[in-house]
C-alpha cells in the first residue's frame, strides 16, 4: 500500500462567492460528472472507483464537493438543496465542456435530475444510485413525529440520528428550499439514456423512491435495476461494477 498522500484538490470560484473543491480528469467526451450525496464527500468509495475506471478509459471525469461538504466552503447547517444544485451546476458549466453524463448518488440523484431540467443542452445522460428526489419533503418533513415538528417551528433545526457519524442538523431553511426544487410534483422529460440502480436493503431511500421516479419520469430509453439485498452504501465490489456497468451502457446507447 502506497503512503503517498492524495493528491489536493483544485477550486472553484464560483459567482455565488462559494468556494468548491474539485479533482477533474482529462479525457474523452461526454465526460462523466460525480454528485455526491447529503453530508458525504468526493472522496468516498464510488466517486474515486468511478474516475480510476474513466482514468483507465481515457474518458473526462469530474468530481467536487458541495458547499458546507468535504473541502469545499462553508458549513453544511448552512446549505441547501437550492445552493447545492448552484454549485453542482456551476462545476458543470464552468469546468465541463461539451455534454455530459452524470452520475448521481442518494441527493446527487435529486440534483442530477434538477440539472436535468435546468442545463438540458448539456446533459447526455444520467446514472443514479439510490437517488432521492424530493427527500426534504417526502422523506424528513413527512416522517418527523408531532414533537419534530414542534421543536423545527421552535428552534428552526431538528438533530436527526445518522448511521455514518454525528447527527444530522436539518434547518427550516433546507426543508422550506427543497420545496422549490421538487421534480416529482411536475413533468420530468429525460430525453436520453437513463439507468436507476436501487438496492432492496436500502434503508434511507426505499425501492418505493425508485418505482416512483420511473413512473413519473418521461423517456425514450429508461431502466430500473432493482439489486436483491444492497443498501444505501451500493459500494460493495460487485455493486461498484453495475455502475461502472449502467455508464458503459449509457456511453454505448450515445455512441
Amino acid at each position: 500500500m502506497s503512503d503517498q498522500a492524495p493528491p489536493s484538490p483544485e477550486f472553484l470560484q464560483c459567482p455565488s462567492g462559494r468556494r468548491i473543491a474539485y479533482h477533474q480528469t482529462p479525457g474523452a467526451a461526454p465526460g462523466l460528472v460525480f454528485l455526491g450525496g447529503f453530508k458525504s464527500d468526493m472522496e468516498g468509495t464510488k466517486a474515486l472507483y468511478l474516475e480510476a475506471a474513466a482514468r483507465e478509459a481515457g474518458r473526462a471525469f469530474l468530481r467536487f464537493d458541495y458547499s458546507g461538504h468535504g473541502r469545499s466552503s462553508g458549513g453544511f447547517a448552512d446549505g441547501c438543496i437550492g445552493d447545492w444544485a448552484e454549485d453542482a451546476q456551476q462545476a458543470v458549466s464552468l469546468l465541463t465542456e461539451g455534454p455530459q453524463v452524470l452520475i448521481g448518488s442518494s441527493m446527487g440523484g435529486w440534483i442530477s435530475l434538477i440539472l436535468s431540467q435546468r442545463i438540458a443542452p448539456r446533459i447526455a445522460g444520467l446514472v443514479t444510485i439510490a437517488a432521492a428526489p424530493d427527500f426534504t419533503e417526502d422523506g424528513m418533513w413527512a416522517g418527523f413525529s408531532p414533537e419534530q415538528h414542534a421543536r423545527m417551528e421552535q428552534d428552526g433545526q431538528v438533530a436527526l440520528p445518522s448511521d455514518y457519524g454525528e447527527p444530522y442538523i436539518i434547518t427550516r431553511r433546507l426543508i422550506e428550499d427543497g420545496r422549490q426544487h421538487l421534480v416529482l410534483r411536475q413533468p420530468l422529460p429525460l430525453p436520453f439514456p437513463v439507468r436507476f440502480l436501487q438496492g432492496t436493503a436500502d434503508t434511507d431511500v426505499d425501492q418505493s423512491v425508485a418505482l416512483r421516479l420511473l413512473d413519473h419520469a418521461s423517456g425514450p430509453d429508461m431502466r430500473l435495476t432493482l439489486v436483491k439485498d444492497a443498501d444505501h452504501r451500493f459500494s460493495a465490489p460487485a455493486q461498484l461494477a453495475l455502475i461502472g456497468a449502467a455508464v458503459q451502457e449509457v456511453l454505448a446507447a450515445l455512441d
